[in-house]
């Protein structure tokens, strides 16, 4: 079972951009692509963890800063040579730019309250 919870807006994050966000000690990453749509996933390369948000962003690929794995946002696997997959959330950006995260309920706990872009 999974659940929506509302995160922030999109001007929260720059074009090519990204942000962090905790949900329950799980690290996300959401990332703003050219276009203006929103993807998220695990903050962490299925290399050595490297922080994602803190890569360079190409289309809808996201390059790893320790050792420039490159993660597609979409499926959340490395790209050829290197192999590996981190976890993906889907999202959704409404008409007034609030931006939504499906998470499993299991993260949010018994609150299940709002969790916001940092």
């Amino acid at each position: 079972m999974s659940q929506q919870v509302k995160v922030g807006k999109l001007t929260d994050i720059d074009p090519l951009g990204s942000r962090r966000l905790n949900v329950n000690g799980l690290e996300i990453a959401l990332f703003r692509l050219s276009d203006g749509e929103i993807l998220a996933v695990e903050n962490r390369c299925p290399h050595k963890g490297g922080v994602l948000s803190e890569g360079m962003v190409c289309g809808p690929v996201v390059h790893c800063p320790l050792h420039d794995w490159r993660i597609d946002l979409r499926s959340g696997e490395a790209l050829d040579p290197d192999k590996g997959c981190i976890e993906t959330f889907p999202t959704e950006v409404r008409a007034d730019g609030t931006i939504y995260l499906t998470v499993p309920a299991s993260l949010l706990g018994a609150s299940g309250t709002d969790t916001h872009i940092a």
